[in-house]
């Protein structure tokens, strides 16, 4: 399966409760609409704190992330070609400054529960500069996804290799333009489960592992809203 995720900033004349409200209420009936759509979440930014990380951040921002599942890449293409498109652009503008748009293959390493409250984090991640996209993927889908699962208080954990960039829809974006090689979901009970998992010796031991290939990373607590 293919996820589909906006990078999403909103409007400087708005405030952030106008912006959650339309993009629950308004936007997601409209995203909905789309053929093909497996699922929909909209993941509300509530917090930028690097909790359990030292890692300088990206210097890329945003107020939301949204994701949108398809069986594959021409179930996405083609929904994103539909008639129903025309609605939901005409509608960004109304509450969106800025529309980032990556594509991602999704790896579930920890399913995650449903029948707990939790809390999620996500993370954008740069590589560094020495290490090539292949060894990111290498690193990360093969032993960083092994280290993480040693610690006990992640309760759910997923990892999203980016293949396609775009500023918005049809403006192809490179690399140095929007250099996030991955987006990280990791959940936990609660922000105090959080620290203590990067604060133990196995979160020492990840966090020194990361080192080795990123460059930078981004942490965000997040509340999602499951639309579709």
């Amino acid at each position: 399966m293919i996820v589909r995720m906006g990078l999403l900033q909103k409007r400087a004349d708005i405030d952030q409760q106008e912006f959650r409200t339309h993009w629950r209420t308004g936007h997601g009936a409209l995203a909905a609409k789309l053929p093909g759509l497996r699922r929909y979440h909209q993941n509300h930014i509530v917090d930028r704190t690097q909790r359990g990380i030292t890692y300088a951040r990206d210097g890329l921002d945003f107020d939301g992330f949204s994701e949108l599942w398809f069986d594959d890449v021409p179930a996405m293409q083609a929904a994103f070609a539909s008639d129903e498109v025309k609605a939901l652009a005409a509608d960004e503008d109304r509450f969106i400054s800025d529309l980032k748009l990556i594509s991602a293959v999704q790896h579930v390493v920890i399913p995650t529960p449903t029948d707990v409250p939790l809390i999620k984090r996500m993370t954008t991640l740069k590589r560094r500069p020495d290490v090539s996209a292949e060894k990111f993927q290498e690193e990360w889908f093969d032993v960083h996804s092994v280290l993480v699962k040693r610690l006990p208080q992640v309760k759910g954990y997923t990892q999203n290799l980016i293949f396609d960039r775009s500023h918005g829809r049809g403006k192809p974006a490179t690399y140095n333009e929007l250099p996030i090689d991955g987006i990280v979901e990791l959940w936990f009970t609660d922000t105090d489960e959080l620290n203590q998992g990067f604060g133990s010796d196995a979160g020492k031991t990840l966090m020194t592992h990361a080192t080795e290939f990123i460059a930078a990373m981004s942490t965000f607590l997040v509340e999602t809203h499951k639309v579709v």
